[in-house]
């Protein structure tokens, strides 16, 4: 756990050095999981293109590959952030990786029995990016428990060395034992890296806070997780750049096998080495990121990366040989981690943590849907045309809907302080309700001089009692009582209800005094709380 400052002593600015996350022996022992973890991902998928290769030359059939990976995490982002949520994360996390290690062994199987086919190669690679589905929402949710909030940007760095590292090791292993062994034995490792995987994380001793509503439904942790999306401008304009991004710089990866074997002397050592100086760049930029965040903004960075990801882009569709291709890609994968680091810092700044993990779902699915859509359209342009044409067609469109994203949205929130309050008053019924929806009503007097501000501040509460779970909210003005205003929010149920005051945020506690300097009453506003019962239900 992060270290805890005592009471009464003086404030210890945190170390924000690049390396500083690892300090912690809990993320150490993680993040050193989750490297091999992503070092099992990209053997399993440096294996499986390449095996496509040698069963078809089709464009679409290759780049299928990719779309098989990451569609499941478009599919069931939804879904795994809510369990993780809800779910003991340590026990969540155990089961994606022996799901993982499974799916290896039945593909190792298939391998060596001669069965293996296109389509069944696409099938049991969309059965393994099931288990990532699973995976990533639970890991990203948990780094946040393990360090300060001042190194959050830097342990997300780390994630992404971690990633990167793996993309040098995992190719390189893979294509040693490609050539030397056969497909099938990446696959053994695989799974028992995987394995290996699951008993260390048994080992991490994290103690689950049982709340006494007892656990979220599954249904009804979806709605909300998708209500505080909706609600979040600042995540909504994240998810938006995110997609842009990945939609054009999946072209690269999905399209590179192909670009490998046009290369001259172009061959499986060739696309290990491609993707090794992607992962090589992308760890040196994750190095140096804590100082590009001083010297320039968030969106500065971001448009400067996908400029440079896309330039390496076009420059791979016409590389003749590896002495220009390797440059290339050692700055995409440069421009791949700053751009992505920077709008996960983003995501992750503007969740809190009893909604983290749908939050960061919903960014996955982002990721994963706009990866899984734009392999296939690139790999359909690259059929229709050629690998050239569709690679120098996505880096132009890249840059110009990233500039014109940013240009059009912009998110003109402010920042929230999402720290977690008490600060609210659980209320105590008599008889507590079984069943039926609650409807909360607050009265406030105001100056009617000052009716449209306090509309105007209303709609931030609108928007914070829905991000928290509400299933309606409006403001009625008492049209017999000038300046009289009541605040009616409906809920699912009491236990719904109760469940809203352990999600209170430091945020919402200012908003609220906000909401109390408008009223002009000797008392605070008078709140009711009723049940609809039987017919009359909402």
């Amino acid at each position: 756990m992060p270290e805890q400052i005592k009471p009464g002593s003086p404030a210890v600015p945190p170390d924000l050095s690049a390396w500083a996350p690892i300090k912690v022996p809990i993320f150490r022992m993680l993040w050193s999981t989750w490297l091999v973890a992503n070092i099992c991902m990209w053997m399993n998928d440096v294996a499986a293109a390449w095996m496509m290769t040698s069963m078809t030359t089709s464009p679409l059939w290759v780049a299928l590959v990719q779309t098989a990976s990451t569609l499941p995490v478009f599919l069931l982002g939804l879904p795994s952030g809510a369990l993780a949520d809800i779910l003991d994360r340590r026990r969540y996390f155990i089961v994606t990786q022996f799901w993982i290690a499974i799916v290896a062994t039945l593909m190792c199987i298939t391998v060596v029995s001669g069965i293996m086919t296109p389509p069944l190669l696409l099938a049991l690679t969309f059965a393994n990016g099931i288990g990532l589905a699973m995976r990533w929402p639970v890991f990203s949710a948990i780094v946040p428990e393990l360090v300060q909030r001042a190194q959050l940007p830097a342990a997300l760095a780390l994630n992404g060395i971690a990633m990167n590292a793996s993309r040098i090791v995992g190719p390189l292993v893979a294509g040693a034992l490609i050539a030397s062994a056969g497909t099938e034995y990446v696959f053994v490792l695989n799974a028992v890296l995987s394995v290996i995987s699951g008993f260390v994380i048994m080992r991490w001793r994290r103690e689950q806070a049982i709340s006494p509503l007892g656990r979220e439904r599954l249904l009804s942790a979806i709605r909300v997780g998708v209500q505080y999306v909706r609600q979040s401008s600042r995540l909504r304009s994240v998810l938006l750049r995110v997609s842009i991004f990945f939609l054009h710089s999946t072209a690269l990866l999905a399209l590179l096998p192909l670009v490998a074997r046009q290369l001259k002397g172009g061959g499986a050592a060739t696309f290990t080495l491609l993707l090794a100086s992607m992962g090589a760049g992308a760890i040196v930029a994750a190095l140096n990121l804590p100082k590009l965040r001083r010297i320039m903004t968030s969106e500065a960075l971001v448009m400067r990366s996908v400029l440079l990801q896309s330039a390496s882009g076009a420059v791979m569709a016409i590389a003749p040989n590896a002495w220009v291709a390797v440059p290339a890609m050692a700055i995409n994968g440069a421009a791949w981690i700053c751009c992505a680091n920077s709008l996960s810092v983003s995501a992750q700044m503007s969740l809190p943590d009893w909604v983290r993990a749908r939050g960061i779902s919903t960014f996955q699915m982002a990721i994963m849907g706009a990866s899984a859509l734009g392999a296939a359209l690139w790999g359909q342009i690259a059929t229709l045309s050629s690998v050239s044409t569709g690679l120098l067609i996505a880096a132009v469109s890249g840059v110009i809907c990233m500039r014109l994203a940013q240009h059009f949205v912009r998110d003109k929130s402010v920042e929230e302080d999402l720290t977690p309050s008490r600060e609210f008053k659980v209320p105590v019924a008599d008889v507590p309700p079984g069943s039926g929806h609650m409807v909360v009503s607050i009265e406030y007097l105001i100056d009617p001089l000052r009716s449209d501000e306090f509309r105007a501040l209303m709609q931030e509460s609108r928007r914070s009692r829905l991000s928290q779970g509400a299933l309606d909210w409006a403001l009625l003005r008492d049209v017999s009582r000038s300046g009289h205003y009541v605040e009616q929010i409906i809920e699912e149920s009491w236990t719904e209800h109760l469940r809203r005051f352990d999600r209170v945020t430091a945020s919402d506690v200012a908003l609220r005094e906000r909401k109390l300097a408008f009223h002009l009453g000797a008392d605070m506003p008078l709140v009711t709380r009723c049940v609809v019962e039987g017919a009359w239900r909402i």
